[in-house]
This record gives C-alpha cells, structure tokens and sequence, in this order.
C-alpha cells in the first residue's frame, strides 16, 4: 500500500541554525545537586591550556612542531589580502633603511657639527659626522625613490587600478621614499615589514589593507618576486644586498622569469659590486653582467623597465610615458 505523499504543508519548518528549542546535555554543567564540586572541576578544565583551541593558543603556535602551519599562514594572509585588492603584477623596490629625507639627513649634520664644536677633541664625534655627511650626499636618492614611486602609482588608470602595483619591504628610509611617493598621488602601495625580535614600526606611507608583518624571511621573498616585474634597487647595506643577491641568483639559474633588475646611482654600487672582476675569475659568465644596469633618475628607471618589457613581448599592463 502506497504511504501518503507529502504536501509543502507537510514540510516542516528549518531549525535555527544556532540555536535549539531545548538544549543538549553537554550545553549545562552537572548540576550540584548531583556533584557539589562539578562546576568547579568544569571550569578548570575549559581554562586548561589543552582545552585551548589550537587556532587560539599562541604558545602552542610558537612550538617548533608548528612550524609548517605556520608557514602556510604566513604565506596565505598577505596572499589572499593582495587578491582581494587585485594586485597582478608589482613594482619591487629595496635600499637602505638609513638613508633619509635631505631635512633630515642635514638636521643630523647639523646636530653633530654643534657637537663636535662643544667637543673638539671627540673622535667618535668626528666619525659620526663623517658618515652623517655621506648619509646627506646619499639623501638625493630619497628624492628620487619618492619621485619614482609616483610614477609607479600613476601607471593605471586611477588609485583603484592595482594592476601594477608598487612593494617595498615596509620600513624608512628608501622604501618610506617610494611609499610615499605613490602615497602623493593617491595609489595604493604595499610594504611587507618582517617581525624582528626588537619592536618596529611601518612607515606611515603604505596603504592600510596591503601593510603586512610577516614572521619568515622566506615568505617575504617569495612575496616580493612571485608579482614582480621589476627589482629596483637603492643604495643600501645587508638587507638590500640579500635581496639584490637572491634575485640575481635566481634569474641566473632561471629558476624565476627574467625580470628587469635596475641599480640606482652607478658610482656607489661599482664600489659594492664589481662584476668584470668576477667574470674575469671565472666565478660568472659574461651573459651574467646583463642581468642588471645602473639608473641615476625616476624616469630613466620607468622608461628602462618599460623598455625591457616591450622588447622581451611582454608590455607592462597600464605603463605610461613620461609625459602622461
């Protein structure tokens, strides 16, 4: 015998998706009536460290064991942020954190000379102003990071254009100056800052929802080269070189797409880095010495960067001229 069909009469109404009419057992601690001391043990019990949701506990989030998750986490959140602002292709630009604004690069000077004026025989003084003098005369590259960052930002089509994006690794000094000089325009810009044992700060130019910490050193080089399409590189100390070093290395070996790499101001890095020395050791290949050039202004940077994409038949999306 057939059993009656159902009517939409007959469907009963969806629970509530949080909540029950009447409560499992597990929803009330055992009543004291039964145990006196159940509640107490109860609450003990979800304060313990292994009751913790493991999401929730840092300690254990901090134990060696951990560190793979860890690294998924460090990789997806500037990830998933940096899609949702539909950042294609970046920008990369590194140099030292050191190298201020000619203000304050001269207030420094300054500062110093009156010092050494109170304290002539002072030699730590001297040294001091010394370099502070050479951080001055390398403060002309704060002016034309800021300059070229503005560029950058003005590639698209307007501030939400993300498309090419200008990166920087978050902190002051050359990087503040790109920050910043898309910050003048209105574009957006990103800075991935790296958590170090003593406390740092971003500098106040990066974008809020494309400001990153990230924990490893690992993560933050495969987030400054996985967009990139360019590597513009200042004046700088270990970090700008670990950077320069890494990208060089992995064009070399082509474990990465070839991508324009531009060093600012020739006369300080032929001191750093003397390339025929090392091809004439046999150390490099002389194919070796065009994975880089030298710039000395914003414009010449764009423009090369723009050059080397249209000859390798792969112009940048939203690149403009210098009289755009």
């Amino acid at each position: 015998m057939n059993k009656k069909r159902k009517t939409d009469h007959d469907i009963p109404t969806p629970p509530n998706p949080r909540q029950r009419n009447k409560p499992l057992p597990w929803q009330t601690v055992k009543p004291s009536q039964d145990d006196p001391d159940a509640a107490q043990r109860v609450e003990e019990l979800v304060n313990s460290r292994t009751y913790q949701r493991a999401d929730l506990d840092i300690e254990f989030l901090g134990h060696d064991d951990v560190r793979g998750p860890r690294l998924e986490l460090d990789y997806l959140k500037p990830e998933l942020y940096l899609r949702a602002n539909g950042i294609q292709h970046t920008i990369v630009v590194f140099g030292g954190t050191r190298i201020s604004e000619p203000t304050a690069a001269k207030r420094s000077v300054d500062d110093l000379q009156q010092s050494l004026e109170n304290n002539p025989e002072d030699t730590a003084l001297v040294e001091r102003l010394a370099i502070a003098k050479r951080i001055m005369a390398k403060s002309v590259y704060y002016d034309i990071a800021r300059e070229f960052g503005a560029i950058v930002g003005r590639s698209g089509t307007g501030p939400d254009d993300c498309r090419v994006t200008l990166m920087t690794g978050g902190g002051p000094g050359m990087m503040e100056a790109a920050n910043r000089g898309a910050f003048d325009v209105g574009a957006k810009s990103i800075g991935l800052n790296i958590t170090l044992p003593h406390e740092q700060f971003p500098n106040p130019y990066i974008t809020k929802e494309l400001c990153f910490s990230v924990r490893y050193f690992a993560i933050r080089k495969l987030h400054f080269l996985l967009r990139a399409k360019a590597l513009v590189v200042f004046p700088g100390g270990f970090g700008t070189l670990d950077e320069l070093f890494e990208t060089l290395n992995l064009v070399q070996c082509r474990k990465i797409q070839p991508l324009p790499i531009v060093l600012v101001g020739e006369q300080f890095w032929k001191e750093v880095i003397d390339p025929d020395f090392l091809i004439q050791e046999g150390v490099i290949d002389p194919e070796d010495r065009e994975l880089f050039w030298y710039a000395e202004s914003a414009e010449e940077i764009w423009s090369q960067i723009c050059r080397w994409h249209q000859r390798a038949g792969d112009p940048l999306v939203g690149e403009h001229s210098s009289s755009d």
